[in-house]
């Protein structure tokens, strides 16, 4: 299997320009999930890489290979829709089969080849039915069947999950990730606007600004929720977002105090990088981070409640706007003995918390 690089591409249309400056160097064997708002051009570079849309800038190369010019049927990649797109007047074999026999192999190889990815994807006892007689998530395993009996380079998702129900889109989640686990050696990408789906499939996410039409950072999972280099990407990894509070450094140095702009103090175990105080910044923490002040402890944010979700497991506390700022959300665990109305001042531990600049940058990476 090939891994996958790509230098500088950019897309426009016309005087629109949808991506530019993509940078990705995508090793053999991986799972890349691209996620961003929608309009950030996730499935449009997903396109671009399957030959389907053209590359109006920069190099995409698949191996050692430069596949600009080369025609989609020769790039070595198998896509899998949001749409099953199955035939229905074919059976699950047959439509399984049907790109191989069209590919003029022999008898024997299209029937290994099927059977082989039919137990993979847990399809062997349903090779004589038609589309009809499956349920969503088989159609779905079908098509990506489909895929797998080509043996590609590069196998390509475009939220094969977003026209599932809840359940059946976690049980597909599921077997999408045993399937990864079966076929090591293939590398795959994926797009998807659920998180959930990103931080439980990839191993690693690119994050994409719709704003900028770029990429907002480039990581594993857990370095985006524990790490994020920007403020997009902070708010965007997470539900509910990040929390940011306006502020200014009170002391520099390799511990930055920080005096929130509508009241609170708190101190960050990161160096300001040079910034001295009274420089413009902002502190974030993430709701699950932020647990009910105590006696001693730095007020990040106090505020009153206006709104509360008890869900069982968690209570999440939603605070009204104070001073002219955003208010905050809070998971806390648990049921907790919370009301709307309420005054409570909330803190966070100080390896929990994030600080950026004013133009969201964070310092952790100056």
């Amino acid at each position: 299997m090939s891994s996958l690089l790509l230098k500088d591409v950019a897309k426009s249309y016309g005087p629109v320009e949808v991506l530019k400056d993509i940078n990705l160097d995508i090793e053999k064997g991986e799972l890349i999930v691209f996620v961003g708002p929608s309009g950030c051009g996730k499935s449009t570079l997903l396109r671009m890489i399957a030959g389907l849309e053209t590359i109006t800038g920069g190099d995409l190369y698949i191996g050692e290979q430069r596949m600009n010019d080369t025609p989609p049927s020769k790039r070595g990649i198998a896509m899998v829709f949001q749409s099953y797109a199955l035939y229905p007047h074919m059976t699950v074999y047959d439509n399984m089969a049907f790109a191989l026999k069209v590919a003029k192999m022999s008898k024997d190889e299209i029937d290994e080849r099927v059977k082989r990815a039919a137990k993979v994807l847990q399809l062997d006892v349903l090779l004589e039915r038609l589309p009809k007689e499956l349920s969503g998530g088989q159609r779905q395993r079908v098509a990506i069947g489909r895929s797998i009996v080509r043996d590609p380079d590069v196998y390509l998702f475009d939220e094969p999950l977003s026209n599932l129900d809840a359940a059946l889109r976690v049980d597909t989640r599921i077997e999408i990730a045993q399937l990864k686990e079966n076929m090591p050696e293939s590398t795959m990408i994926y797009v998807t606007h659920d998180q959930v789906e990103a931080m439980t499939l990839a191993s690693r996410i690119v994050v994409l600004n719709n704003k900028t039409h770029t990429v907002a950072q480039f990581g594993t999972p857990l370095e985006l929720y524990e790490r994020p280099q920007n403020t997009f990407v902070a708010q965007f990894i997470g539900s509910p977002k990040m929390n940011l509070f306006p502020g200014t450094i009170s002391a520099s140095g390799d511990q930055t105090g920080v005096a929130i702009a509508a009241g609170g103090t708190a101190t960050v175990p990161v160096s300001s990088a040079g910034a001295g105080e009274g420089t413009k910044v902002q502190l974030g923490a993430r709701p699950e981070d932020m647990i009910i002040a105590g006696p001693g402890d730095e007020v990040i944010f106090e505020g009153q409640v206006s709104y509360t979700e008890k869900l069982g497991e968690v209570t999440v506390v939603y605070f009204a706007p104070r001073d002219g700022e955003d208010g905050a959300i809070a998971k806390i665990p648990g049921i907790a003995d919370v009301s709307k109305g309420q005054q409570i001042a909330l803190t966070a531990a100080a390896d929990k918390l994030h600080l950026f600049d004013e133009a969201g940058q964070s310092f952790f990476y100056k």
